[in-house]
């Protein structure tokens, strides 16, 4: 596909997707949320570059990591682009996903890195063919626009966890493997240690479909087409190297936009390297009770979701049932077909 005919098939694909979603004559509707097809051994993953600039050696590395978990490796087309501190130029790496999706021997699609560059790509993503191809995309951080953009123009669950340069360890690998290859309904709770407690902020039970990932991102893509709905939702969010001043920002961002009277409930993963600031200050469990005081909601800090090696798999879609006091994410359906 030249450059002339790419920007094309992308500006029709935007138009549409601006136009009232009708159901089609033997079509699933638009308004049900379709889940990709489980992974299985044999199968090919299709590695892209939507933010950040990698190298050889991170490809090298995620493909050794796929084969060992008995995978097959495809590679994005543009995968070693560069253009300034992006992977490429905007219409590189937006091809290479929707070439994914539309590659029929692609049975999911895992990002390499975050860093900065997904808003960028959101308009030239064909959501209509994405949902005609429905597959597992997988990652965090930057990754978030995707996750978010794709779950609610192509309504498929998205999935928020670890990417093809993480530390694909026993514990990631333990709700990753069951949720993405064996349909599992699984269970997210923290292991009992003193380094990783989870922080009552509001006690409760909440049911609810996930949405969230990356506050920062999140917040970046307040007012644009391209977020789902809030109504009844459980929100997750996590973030790094934010002073709690920045949290305390954002989540006030989140409240005057109307987001926070509408969910059912808020997690708040892992904040890595979130410094208190200057003296005087919040500590971010006073700016989460602070935030969150006026409504009546389960709210807790501290699950395994974020920029740490240890990782929860979370499907943006799924219904579940979260537990403040428990400090757990109960999966109430599985997240694959």
């Amino acid at each position: 596909m030249n450059r002339r005919q790419f920007i094309t098939t992308t500006g029709l694909t935007t138009l549409a997707t601006q136009l009232p979603l009708f159901k089609v004559r033997g079509e699933i509707s638009p308004q049900i949320i379709m889940k990709p097809p489980r992974l299985r051994v044999g199968d090919t993953v299709g590695l892209v570059a939507p933010a950040g600039i990698i190298e050889q050696k991170d490809i090298e590395d995620a493909t050794k990591t796929f084969t060992d978990l008995g995978l097959k490796v495809k590679l994005g087309k543009h995968i070693l682009e560069r253009y300034g501190y992006l992977a490429g130029t905007d219409i590189q790496r937006a091809n290479d996903i929707n070439t994914m999706f539309a590659d029929k021997s692609v049975k999911a699609i895992i990002a390499m890195r975050g860093g900065w560059g997904c808003n960028r790509i959101l308009s030239l993503l064909n959501y209509i063919d994405i949902r005609k191809h429905p597959k597992i995309i997988l990652g965090y951080s930057d990754i978030t626009s995707l996750l978010l953009a794709i779950n609610a123009r192509s309504r498929i669950v998205t999935f928020h966890g670890a990417v093809a340069t993480s530390t694909w360890n026993e514990f990631t690998l333990s709700y990753l493997q069951p949720i993405l290859f064996d349909g599992a309904s699984m269970t997210m709770q923290n292991p009992k240690t003193e380094s990783v407690r989870v922080e009552v902020i509001n006690p409760g039970k909440a049911k609810g479909k996930l949405v969230g990932g990356n506050l920062s991102v999140l917040c970046s893509m307040l007012g644009s087409p391209y977020l789902p709905s809030w109504n009844r939702r459980i929100l997750f969010a996590e973030d790094i190297g934010e002073d709690v001043y920045r949290i305390d920002r954002m989540l006030a961002q989140l409240k005057n936009a109307g987001i926070l009277n509408q969910i059912s409930g808020f997690i708040f993963g892992q904040c890595t390297n979130c410094k208190p600031g200057d003296e005087p200050t919040f500590n971010l469990n006073q700016v989460l009770k602070d935030q969150f005081q006026s409504f009546n909601i389960p709210v807790f800090y501290g699950s395994m979701i974020g920029h740490i090696k240890d990782k929860f798999t979370i499907p943006l879609g799924v219904e579940v049932e979260m537990d403040a006091v428990a400090g757990t994410i109960k999966m109430l359906e599985s997240a694959v077909s």
